[in-house]
């Protein structure tokens, strides 16, 4: 919910600015909890134009970390900044991606999702797609 609600917040605001400005474009990237396909559907929906993608490309079998993500900041072992994440290897880039999903818990085949999600709403474009009805649904906190 926080980075949908920061997503949002920010179309809004680039939204303002294109009247603003005449027309001046602004991209939004979500960025920072886009770990899923439901995390990537979601950030579209609610007016990103792209999202980073770190850890979930970091759990393809040939990302050059094998098996682990970094973050922004550099790691260093004797040095006390950055951290070393272990992701688990779920596939390769190719099923990451596109598929097929060797495993149904949203890690892979986050393109596919992303179309299968802009079928059932009846969208075909992206722009469309940012333009859907977002509802959200409460829930009990426990």
């Amino acid at each position: 919910a926080p980075m949908a609600t920061a997503v949002a917040d920010v179309a809004g605001a680039r939204r303002d600015y294109l009247d603003e400005s005449g027309g001046r474009y602004v991209h939004v990237i979500a960025d920072g909890g886009v770990g899923t396909s439901g995390d990537i559907v979601k950030a579209i929906a609610m007016g990103a134009d792209a999202v980073m993608l770190g850890v979930a490309l970091a759990r393809a079998t040939d990302a050059p970390g094998r098996g682990f993500h970094w973050g922004p900041e550099a790691h260093h072992a004797k040095l006390p900044r950055g951290r070393r994440v272990k992701v688990d290897q779920v596939a390769s880039l190719e099923e990451i991606l596109y598929g097929p999903a060797p495993v149904a818990d949203g890690t892979a085949n986050l393109i596919g999702a992303l179309r299968k999600s802009m079928a059932t709403t009846g969208y075909s474009d992206l722009k469309e797609f940012q333009r859907v009805e977002v509802v959200v649904a409460p829930y009990a906190a426990g």
